[in-house]
């Protein structure tokens, strides 16, 4: 059942407020980071790849002692959680100036430096968001109601994605950072008016039972697997896309374009793929997601330098089928709760698991995939010569992965499916 009105748009604005400037503040960290130190500060691939990989990872193992937190806190009264909110709303805006600004003393060490404000900003960044997803989950309802709470908070994300791709470019990365601090203090502003259910029965059991209690389901066991394919085979591209765009099609100027078109595709299709789930079910509206990014990234594979038009449409197909990946995992991933009778009590657990299999996705992207094209002899800035090898880790290699997780969800489908539709 759902909280007595739920569905009204303004609550559904006030809850899903903060994915707004989470989202602003994880396409830098994730998408433009990797060139900024590289290209611009002059580190090297492998090194870069390393220390991505080392802080992504020890931030994703964190995310399930961080679920068991949220839901303690989540027992409590909503002011508790409001002030935890706020002070990993300020540890995040605070790491992320000092990511992207290092001060001169640091210009021998800029690896280190990138180390330490990575592990500070994301750990305001995984607490803030670890909370705001459990926050959701418990607010209950069947499938229909939980995609509908995803959609505002996803779509609303992808509007702070939208202005973060297209901001740093325009005002700078000073600006930036602080129009992200200002989105965090507004979106909490609107969290501290949304619904909200407390007071979860107090859990005896040993600590280290209700982290574990998730991986006991075998239908979470399942979707994990699922997410996880995916997830890599979203986070590779978004690690390389700024490379792709420089180095292979030749159009940095087009940078903001791309994205733009990309993001704006994904923000129009959310109420498409809503409709979709009511008709259809979550299971069948996201292998129908995977084909399409499928088929965007394979014609991406085939692009010629300067084909700039062909890569914008790439660009809107792929965001279409991103919408299914913001509306359908996370419902199902309440369903999954609620299936096993821990609504209202062990989302935080869920949701902190689910957070460490994102950041691992991402970790393994930036860790493996840099890596490789340093080896493969691929160099920033590179366009004089074949790009072969950056084509095949940005678009091929996805497509492989998109497969094997959608195969793999198909071959689940029965056991995911919720009578929920």
């Amino acid at each position: 059942m759902s909280p007595p009105g739920l569905q009204r748009p303004a609550d559904g604005l006030r809850y899903g407020a903060l994915g707004a400037p989470l989202a602003f503040a994880a396409l830098p960290l994730y998408v433009q980071l990797p060139n900024h130190y590289a290209a611009e500060l002059g580190v090297s691939l492998a090194g870069l790849g390393a220390v991505l990989l080392a802080v992504r990872g020890l931030d994703a193992v964190v995310d399930p002692w961080l679920g068991r937190v949220a839901d303690r806190v989540m027992a409590g009264a909503r002011a508790r959680v409001l002030q935890l909110a706020g002070a990993a709303a300020l540890l995040l805006a605070l790491g992320l100036g000092a990511v992207f600004f290092p001060p001169a003393a640091a210009s021998g060490a800029l690896l280190a430096w990138c180390a330490v404000a990575l592990l500070f900003t994301f750990f305001g960044y995984s607490s803030l968001g670890v909370l705001h997803q459990a926050w959701g989950a418990r607010l209950g309802g069947g499938d229909r109601h939980q995609a509908w709470l995803a959609g505002w908070r996803e779509g609303l994300a992808l509007a702070g994605v939208l202005l973060a791709s297209v901001l740093p470019a325009v005002a700078g990365l000073g600006t930036t950072v602080l129009a992200c601090a200002a989105g965090l203090a507004l979106a909490l502003l609107g969290l501290s008016r949304a619904p909200f259910v407390p007071g979860a029965p107090r859990d005896e059991a040993l600590p280290g039972q209700p982290a574990a209690r998730p991986w006991h389901d075998a239908r979470f066991r399942r979707l994990m697997g699922v997410y996880l394919l995916n997830g890599i085979a979203a986070a590779v591209p978004a690690t390389l896309v700024l490379f792709y765009i420089r180095d292979h099609l030749q159009a940095p100027a087009q940078e903001p374009l791309f994205l733009a078109a990309y993001f704006a595709a994904a923000a129009g299709s959310v109420p498409v793929w809503l409709r979709g789930v009511a008709r259809f079910g979550l299971v069948r509206c996201w292998l129908a997601g995977m084909v399409l990014a499928v088929a965007s990234f394979a014609w991406a594979a085939q692009l010629a330098p300067g084909a700039v038009a062909a890569y914008a449409l790439v660009c809107v197909a792929c965001g279409l089928a991103l919408g299914a990946d913001l509306v359908v995992p996370s419902a199902l991933l309440t369903s999954v709760i609620q299936r096993a009778g821990h609504a209202r009590r062990h989302e935080g657990a869920y949701v902190g698991w689910w957070s460490c299999a994102t950041k691992l996705n991402l970790a393994l992207a930036a860790g493996l995939a840099l890596p490789a094209l340093q080896a493969l002899g691929y160099r920033p800035g590179q366009t004089a010569g074949p790009t072969d090898a950056l084509v095949v880790c940005y678009a091929v290699l996805p497509c492989l992965l998109k497969l094997a997780a959608a195969a793999l969800l198909w071959h689940h489908r029965s056991l995911l499916e919720g009578p929920d539709r």
